[in-house]
This record gives C-alpha cells, structure tokens and sequence, in this order.
C-alpha cells in the first residue's frame, strides 16, 4: 500500500471509529477525537470531569467499537496491586502456585476513580503503562496489544482522596475533559435512551489488528524540523513561565510529536501542520504544568497559562 493510499485508509478507519463512539457520546467530538488520538499514539488518557458527564461510556463506547476485551477497575482505599496486576494462586490439585491475570491483562482497561486508591496501589499502573508489562515475583508478563488505559477523576470532591503524583501523571499522554452538554443535545441524549441504551447497539468498526497497523502509519507521518523546533519552544516556555512552579517535561515533547502525527492522520494528512501541534497541546500540557501560589491568588488556571504560551510563541511559516 502506498503513503498516501495507507493515509486515506487510515483516516477513513479513524472516522468509522469516532462515528460509532459518536452513536453513544452525543455533541462531545473533540474530547472523542482526542480519545482517539491517544489510542493511535499508544499512549494513556486521563478524563477529569464532574460525575455523569459520560466518562466511563466513552471508555465502554471505544471497547464496543473496536470489539476489544474491556475491563473496569473500580479504585478504592482498600484496593491492593495485585487485584490490579494479578496474583499467585495454590494449586491444591497440582500442589503448584499458579499465576491469576488481573484485570490489567485486557484491551481497554478503565481506572475509574483513579485517585481514590493509594498511591502505592496507584503506582502498580506505572510499568503497565510506560512499558506494556507486569512483574510480579520476579517474573514479567507482556500485556495484550493494543493496551489503553483511560483514568478517570472527579475533580470536585476531594475528601478520602489520594492526588496523583507528578510522576504518574507524566505517564498520561493527555487529560481531557467532557462538560455538560448544550440544552439540545441533552434532548438528543434523551430520545436515544427512551427504550434502550445506545451503548447496546454499537458495533466493531475497526479490529485490533487494523489498530495495531494505524499506531505504525501514525509513526511514519512527516512533520518538518521546523515544527519539531517549535513544539520544543512551546515546552520550554512553560519552563520559563513566570507563573509556573514546574513546566513541561520532555515527555510533553514527545508527546506533541506523536499527537500532532496522530491528529494529521486521523485527518487523512501524511504532513503534520502548526494547527495540528495546537489543537493537542492543552490536552497534553495543562496537567504537567504546576502553578506558583500568586498564580492561584490571581485566579490563574493552567489552561489559561497554556493558552498564553501558545499566543506568545511564534508559529514557523511555511516554505
């Protein structure tokens, strides 16, 4: 298959999936676009939104249309690593230990309430997700390929919490938010569940293997050195913000490298341009980013603060 045959097709596969998730996520496109994004990165999601906005849907919505195994883990106080990694079992028949998959082993895995677990059974998702394996007694299991983790937080109620560290949050690729929907696509949502869920009537539209193939086109996608040069002042910036206590990590480099050659893809572009380098960047830099206490005091947001970096550093013209 040609490039450009390869990036129509990829395209055309990753509009069939945000459609089918869009049957289910009414009037919420870009936050779906986005989950998809990530997918096609292989990297990880965190959703930090108030309850009932559709967060664990989009996570079950995704599974359903890729036809792939889907696991929710429910995080609380008292929830230990190895309901999460697995465990070893006795035998009594073979008289052996045997080892028990956790939920890990699974496609879609969703971390619901992730913040809610302590920070020793949050860090058992770190090898998971940086390096697509579980150790447990010495011995290390692969995990299933395509493997996406998507998190969620509520982040109004804080009590009996445990926040994430700056460690495990860098592992997220992007956090992405859903919010309320408009007074008519609030109706939309509920003439479609009159009689039954739309979430029962989604089906495959993409397989694993087709994902597999379109996280390697995703790889392939030229971006000029010129956009590499400016995504890695946008990082620096935030290191040198005034405001911030932490800037961006090299990961957010990294990260804006693949979620632009992601977000050209899924756009049918075998180019990635300054736009695509935009659109991304909140979703990938506002949770790395910390502010200073007179941040908070003037009532600054990281959003904000993103928002004025990417006004401030110049896009590269094109040749």
């Amino acid at each position: 298959m040609e490039n450009r045959e390869q990036a129509a097709w990829v395209a055309e596969r990753a509009q069939a999936l945000i459609d089918e998730i869009e049957t289910v996520i009414v009037g919420k496109r870009q936050s779906v676009e986005l989950a998809v994004i990530g997918l096609l990165c292989n990297g990880h999601i965190l959703i930090e939104d108030i309850p009932g906005v559709g967060k664990t849907m989009l996570a079950k919505a995704l599974a359903a249309s890729l036809g792939a195994t889907y696991r929710r883990i429910q995080f609380t106080p008292d929830l230990l690593p190895a309901d999460i990694t697995g465990t070893y079992i006795f035998n009594q028949k073979t008289a052996e230990f045997a080892f028990r998959e956790g939920p890990v082993f699974t496609n879609i895995l969703l971390a619901d309430e992730i913040n809610r677990a302590t920070p020793k059974t949050q860090s058992s998702l770190l090898e998971c997700m940086d390096e697509f394996q579980v150790t447990v007694d010495g011995a290390t299991r692969l995990l299933t390929r395509p493997f996406f983790v998507m998190a969620t937080e509520n982040p109004i109620e804080y009590r009996g919490t445990f926040p994430l560290p700056e460690a495990q949050l860098d592992r997220f690729l992007m956090r992405i938010h859903m919010g309320y929907l408009a007074p008519e696509e609030e109706v939309t949502v509920l003439d479609r569940q009159m009689k039954q869920h739309p979430i029962y009537s989604v089906k495959p539209v993409v397989q694993l293997d087709e994902v597999l193939t379109m996280q390697e086109h995703v790889k392939s996608v030229h971006i000029d050195q010129s956009l590499k040069q400016y995504l890695v002042e946008l990082v620096w910036a935030t290191r040198g913000h005034p405001m911030l206590s932490l800037g961006a990590s090299p990961r957010a480099s990294l990260g804006l490298l693949r979620a632009g050659q992601a977000r050209a893809a899924i756009q049918g572009r075998s180019y990635v341009l300054p736009d695509d380098i935009k659109i991304v960047a909140p979703a990938i830099l506002c949770h790395r980013i910390f502010l200073k206490p007179e941040a908070r005091v003037r009532q600054a947001d990281a959003h904000q603060l993103v928002a004025q970096v990417l006004d401030e550093v110049p896009v590269p013209t094109t040749r």
